[in-house]
């Protein structure tokens, strides 16, 4: 969160709520990985919470650091990976799910590219004014690679897929990125994972339309665009 330590474990703890109340709605295992998201993203607030509280101490150094890893692994490593994976195991149709794979694999790349980042490239977080600043020294030659595979895995899958109001998802992160990059290019790590909360009720409200479906016995799946038959027209001599 961008703003207090206050901030974020209030965060922190209503997405556990939020998360709480959407795994409740999980009837399939093939749901579990997709309902965990607002208890991840509740783990990663909690996680910058301790940042804000331990960044002003020097004495707390080993916290800053590990804390700081850990927030990164979650922004840059576990969401392009988590996010097509759980979209995926949603999947029934063959189609759909050989795209996905396409997806997963966009995001397995990026995810270990920033993986061994992290191991190999010095990181560092500070407290700006209102904000934490995320300092990366990663490669920026593979810099505009690595965003456009973040974009698929994490923005493009919710897109592809057919399941009712999945695309709510794809939007939620969507715009919570563009408002991030617009307003807080500096420090759009820190503020993108800040609108964590809107992206976790896409998800609960997703969930509960599966739920609801599932209940009802009806198809999660919206109703396939029409087709629509182009006839030749032959020419009269």
């Amino acid at each position: 969160m961008c703003f207090s330590a206050t901030a974020s474990f209030s965060a922190g703890v209503v997405l556990a709520i939020i998360g709480v109340a959407t795994f409740k709605k999980v009837k399939h295992s093939s749901q579990i990985m997709f309902a965990a998201i607002p208890l991840i993203f509740a783990v990663q607030q909690s996680a910058e919470g301790v940042l804000w509280l331990s960044l002003p101490n020097p004495a707390y150094l080993a916290t800053q650091v590990s804390f700081t890893y850990i927030f990164l692994f979650f922004a840059q490593v576990v969401w392009p990976i988590w996010v097509p994976v759980a979209i995926l195991l949603l999947e029934e149709e063959a189609g759909r799910k050989r795209m996905g794979r396409y997806l997963v694999a966009a995001g397995l790349i990026v995810g270990v590219y920033f993986a061994w980042c992290l191991i190999k490239y010095p990181v560092k977080a500070d407290i700006v004014g209102y904000h934490i600043a995320y300092k990366l020294d990663f490669p920026p030659s593979l810099r505009k690679y690595g965003i456009v595979l973040y974009a698929l895995a994490t923005v493009v899958s919710p897109f592809f897929s057919p399941i009712k109001r999945i695309w709510m998802l794809g939007l939620a992160i969507l715009i919570s990125y563009i408002i991030s990059a617009m307003f807080y290019e500096h420090y759009i790590l820190s503020v993108w994972c800040f609108f964590a909360s809107i992206i976790s009720i896409a998800v609960y409200a997703i969930m509960t339309e599966m739920d609801r479906n599932y209940t009802a016995g009806k198809s999660l799946y919206a109703a396939p665009m029409p087709v629509f038959k182009v006839q030749k027209l032959k020419n009269k001599k």
